[in-house]
């Protein structure tokens, strides 16, 4: 017999792929992921829309709880960066049954992207094509509407440089990197920080994943001292070499864990990247062979192609602590949180598991 909660998941699903999506999917992508934010900001702000939300989507379990890095996590799905680019939701998220969340990513100066069409459905690969080129309003604009905020889930900071021509600069790009690490260190705003060094659809591509430019920033960000996690995002497009390079000047300095991983590329020439399925297999393989290769010794963020519980759970025990997602929402419904995290605290209990940190690596030899 189905629990009310399962009740309750099914009919949002139905609600949401029947009715809110087959709207939303008639209109440009990026027109509906503004839209989603500004309804999500207005219903983050009362007491009662948030209760609302929170009866309709949230689920708990204790067997999900755990302290990584010191933070507590109720349950191990968040937010992707991306979304909330400038840290307007969290609020919600919190009610939608997310265990955290990352924002940005944010630049030392505000960005307005890339032009053109700059986000596409690709629906029949569960994907997303997007080119919006780290658009945000940018670190002193969304520092300045942090202050003073409190929420209830932890929250992590992607920090990258300005989408523009002076970045490809490495000298340049990285007192951009820094200006932005520096001040939400300053300010103690947010619980992590990400290091996104692997923007795909930015001016000058990936120039602070080679190893030179990498190290100059792994040294900047040891200067500033900051006692907070430190993750860096990883490309999945990366050769074995590439990664283990990054593994080898990460270990020199005061680097916490991976987030595994951005989107992927068809080719280096080409504009923007894709998420959702696309990426699912690379980002398990990377996710895979960093566990194996470091052993605990880094915590491990496992990111694209969730559209279900069997998907977060295979990244959990490939040796992800976390996971984050954005595209299944998308295509699934803000259902699709309360959905995972249910199907993992079954999963747990059936393979006799008593937390889901005890699962973490678990297929990996």
């Amino acid at each position: 017999m189905e629990s009310a909660v399962e009740v309750r998941n099914k009919v949002n699903h139905w609600l949401y792929v029947n009715i809110v999506k087959r709207i939303a999917f008639n209109f440009d992508a990026e027109l509906m992921h503004r839209f989603f934010i500004k309804f999500g900001r207005i219903l983050g702000k009362y007491r009662l829309t948030k209760q609302i939300i929170r009866d309709m989507y949230y689920y708990e379990n204790p067997i999900l709880r755990q302290n990584v890095m010191g933070i507590t996590f109720n349950n191990p799905v968040g937010l992707s960066a991306g979304f909330d680019k400038n840290a307007e939701i969290i609020s919600i998220c919190e009610d939608v049954g997310f265990g955290f969340s990352e924002v940005g990513s944010v630049t030392g100066l505000s960005c307005g992207g890339n032009t053109g069409k700059r986000l596409e459905r690709i629906a029949g690969k569960k994907s997303l094509w997007i080119n919006l080129g780290l658009n945000n309003r940018g670190v002193d604009s969304i520092s300045n509407s942090l202050s003073g905020e409190k929420y209830k889930i932890p929250f992590g900071i992607s920090i990258a440089k300005t989408n523009c021509r002076e970045t490809a600069n490495d000298s340049v790009g990285l007192k951009d990197y820094i200006y932005s690490l520096k001040k939400f260190n300053e300010l103690n705003m947010g619980n992590f920080y990400v290091l996104n060094i692997s923007c795909p659809n930015a001016y000058g591509g990936q120039p602070f994943s080679r190893a030179e430019a990498y190290e100059s920033l792994l040294k900047e960000t040891d200067r500033l001292k900051i006692k907070k996690p430190v993750f860096v995002k990883l490309s999945p497009d990366l050769s074995i070499k590439e990664v283990d390079t990054i593994i080898h000047i990460s270990g020199k300095h005061k680097i916490t864990g991976f987030i595994i991983s951005n989107l992927t590329k068809k080719s280096k020439s080409a504009k923007g990247g894709f998420s959702g399925k696309v990426v699912e297999e690379k980002s398990n393989k990377m996710l895979k062979y960093v566990y194996k290769k470091t052993r605990g010794k880094y915590f491990l963020i496992g990111v694209g192609g969730i559209f279900s519980a069997e998907d977060a759970y295979k990244k959990i025990k490939l040796g992800a602590n976390l996971v984050e997602l954005i595209t299944g929402m998308i295509y699934e419904g803000p259902n699709l949180i309360g959905e995972i995290n249910l199907g993992i605290a079954d999963m747990l209990e059936r393979e006799g598991f008593r937390n889901i940190s005890e699962a973490v690596g678990s297929a990996v030899k």
